[in-house]
C-alpha cells in the first residue's frame, strides 16, 4: 500500500471525526427545533430498536478484514474470492433474517409502545421502522465490499465517500425540514445515500480491486475458525447495544417520546465524549502490541499505561470541568426549552465514563496478549444487570433513572472490577495510576468548585455571554494545569511544535 494512502487517509479520519461532530453541534439544534420533540422521539426509539439488529453482523466484518489481508500476504485470491462468496451468502440470509425479526417488532409495535403513543405517533413510528429494517436488510449483504476496501487499504476512496455522503445527506434534510419533512423524510434521505455508498463500493470493488465472488465448495472448517474469531467481536456488540440503545427504547415504551428525545440529545454528547478520546489513543498507540510482546516483566506497558492515561486525562478533565460548568446552559441555548434534563443525563454518563476512557489502553494490551475473554464475559454480564435495572427504574425515574442504571453498569464493571483485573492480573500498577491522577485533579477540582461559584454572580443566558465566560474559564485554567498538574513529558508534547514553528 502506498505510504500517501495511510497518511491521507488517517487525515480524512480525523476530517469525518470532525464533521460528525460539527453536524452534530450545528445541524441537530435545527433539527430539533423543525421536527419537534415528539417527532424526533419517534425517530429515535425507531432507530434504537434496529440498532439492536445490527448486532447480526455477528462480527464477520471484522473477520472479512482480517482474513482478506492474511490471504493477500499469502498470495491466495483464489481461496479471497470463495470467501467473498461464501460472506456474501451469509449476509444474504442475515438480511432475509432482519427482515424476518424487523416484521415482528413491526406488527408487535403497537403492544409495545401503545400505553405511550397516541395512535398518529404509533403510525408513523411503524413507518419509520419498516424503512429502516429494509434498508439494513439490503446493508448487510453489500456492506461485504465496505470491508474489502478496508481489508485492501483503500482508506481514501473510503472516506472521501463518506465525507461526500455526510454533506449531501445533511444538506439535503435542511431543505427537505425547512419544506415541513420530518422523521420519515429523514429515513428516506438516509435510505437512498446508504444505497448510493453500497452501489459505490461494489462498483469500486469491480472495477478497481477486481473483486470477485465464488460460490460453491462452503467450507464449514473455515467458517467454523471464523466464528470462533469472531465470538468476542459479536457479544462486545451486544454489550454496546445494551448500553447505549437500550434507554431509548424502554423510554418509549413505558415513558413516552418526549422523554426520549431528551434522553437522545444526551446520549449525542456522550458519543462526542466518546470519539474525542478514541482519537486521542489513536495517536499514541501505534507500538503497543510490539511492546506488549517484546516486555517480559510488564513494567514497561504498565508505565505507558500510566503515562497515556495522564495524557488522555489532560483533555477529558478540561471537557467534563467545562461541561459541568457551561453544559446546562449550553443545552439550554443550543436544543431549545423542555432539554434541561439532557445536562443532568450526559453528566451521569460523563462522570463515570471518564475513567475507562482514559483506560482504553489497557483493552489494547488485553488483544495483544490475547486475553479479551474476561472482558468481554464482564461486559456482557454487566449490561444484562444494566438492562434489567433500566426497565423498573424508568417507570419511576424517566431518563435519569436509565441514565443510572447505564453509570452503575460502568462504575461496577469498568472502573472497580476491571480496576482489580488490571492490578492482579495485568500486573499494571493501578496505585500508582490513581496516585498520579488524583495529583492531576487538584487543580481542575479546586477551579470548578471555584468557577461555580462564580457563575452565581455572572448570567449566561445568551451566546455572547456564554462565550465570555467559557473565554475567562480557559484563560485561568489552562495557565495553571499547565504549570501546576502537567509533568515535563506532558509540557513538552506541547512547547516542542511551538518551538518548531518559531525556529522555522
Amino acid at each position: 500500500m502506498p505510504k500517501s494512502q495511510l497518511k491521507i487517509g488517517a487525515l480524512l479520519s480525523y476530517v469525518v471525526l470532525a464533521l460528525q461532530n460539527l453536524v452534530g453541534l450545528v445541524y441537530t439544534p435545527f433539527m430539533l427545533r423543525m421536527m419537534g420533540k415528539s417527532e424526533y422521539g419517534l425517530y429515535s426509539i425507531a432507530a434504537s430498536i434496529v440498532a439492536y439488529l445490527t448486532v447480526l453482523d455477528l462480527g464477520f466484518g471484522n473477520a472479512i478484514v482480517r482474513y482478506t489481508a492474511k490471504y493477500r500476504a499469502e498470495g491466495k485470491q483464489e481461496e479471497q474470492h470463495r470467501m467473498f462468496g461464501m460472506f456474501f451468502l451469509l449476509y444474504c440470509l442475515i438480511g432475509f433474517v432482519v427482515l424476518v425479526a424487523g416484521g415482528v417488532l413491526y406488527l408487535n409495535a403497537g403492544k409495545l409502545f401503545d400505553a405511550s403513543m397516541t395512535v398518529s405517533e404509533l403510525s408513523r413510528t411503524k413507518v419509520i421502522l419498516a424503512l429502516m429494517v429494509a434498508n439494513l436488510a439490503v446493508t448487510f449483504p453489500f456492506s461485504l465490499f465496505a470491508s474489502v476496501i478496508t481489508a485492501y487499504e483503500q482508506f481514501v476512496f473510503q472516506k472521501v465517500v463518506n465525507i461526500v455522503r455526510i454533506i449531501l445527506n445533511t444538506a439535503t434534510m435542511i431543505v427537505l425540514l425547512c419544506l415541513g419533512y420530518k422523521a420519515i423524510a429523514m429515513v428516506v434521505v438516509a435510505t437512498i445515500f446508504n444505497v448510493l455508498t453500497l452501489a459505490l463500493n461494489y462498483l469500486y470493488c469491480k472495477s478497481c480491486l477486481d473483486v470477485k465472488l465464488k460460490f460453491g465448495g462452503f467450507k464449514w472448517d473455515f467458517l467454523k475458525e471464523v466464528s470462533i474469531y469472531s465470538f468476542w467481536i459479536f457479544l462486545n456488540a451486544i454489550m454496546d447495544r445494551v448500553y447505549w440503545s437500550t434507554g431509548q427504547f424502554v423510554l418509549g415504551a413505558f415513558v413516552g417520546t418526549a422523554a426520549v428525545a431528551v434522553f437522545a440529545v444526551a446520549i449525542q454528547f456522550e458519543t462526542m465524549y466518546m470519539n474525542f478520546s478514541t482519537a486521542i489513543s489513536g495517536v499514541f498507540l501505534p507500538k503497543v502490541t510490539a511492546m506488549t510482546v517484546n516486555d517480559s516483566d510488564g513494567k514497561a506497558i504498565s508505565d505507558l499505561f500510566i503515562k497515556t492515561g495522564r495524557i488522555q486525562y489532560c483533555i477529558m478533565v478540561l471537557i467534563l470541568s467545562g461541561f459541568f460548568l457551561f453544559g446546562k446552559q449550553f443545552i439550554q441555548l443550543w436544543a431549545g426549552s423542555g432539554y434541561e434534563e439532557s445536562y443532568i443525563i450526559a453528566m451521569i454518563f460523563f462522570v463515570p465514563l471518564t475513567i475507562p476512557l482514559i483506560q482504553n489502553l489497557g483493552i489494547t494490551i488485553l488483544q495483544a496478549r490475547n486475553q479479551m475473554r474476561f472482558r468481554c464475559i464482564l461486559y456482557f454480564v454487566i449490561a444484562m444487570i444494566s438492562l434489567g435495572l433500566q426497565i423498573p427504574l424508568a417507570k419511576y425515574y424517566g431518563g435519569i433513572g436509565c441514565a443510572c442504571a447505564i453509570a452503575g453498569a460502568l462504575v461496577l464493571g469498568q472502573i472497580i472490577v476491571m480496576n482489580v483485573y488490571y492490578q492482579v492480573k495485568q500486573k499494571i500498577n493501578i496505585v500508582k495510576f490513581w496516585g498520579e491522577i488524583a495529583k492531576m485533579s487538584i487543580v481542575p477540582a479546586a477551579l470548578t468548585i471555584g468557577g461555580y461559584f462564580a457563575l452565581q454572580h455572572f448570567a449566561t443566558d445568551n451566546w455572547i455571554s456564554l462565550g465570555v465566560g467559557i473565554f475567562a474559564y480557559l484563560v485561568v485554567y489552562l495557565p495553571l494545569f499547565f504549570m501546576l498538574s502537567m509533568n515535563k513529558f506532558e509540557r513538552d508534547l506541547v512547547l516542542n511544535p511551538v518551538r518548531k514553528l518559531i525556529r522555522k
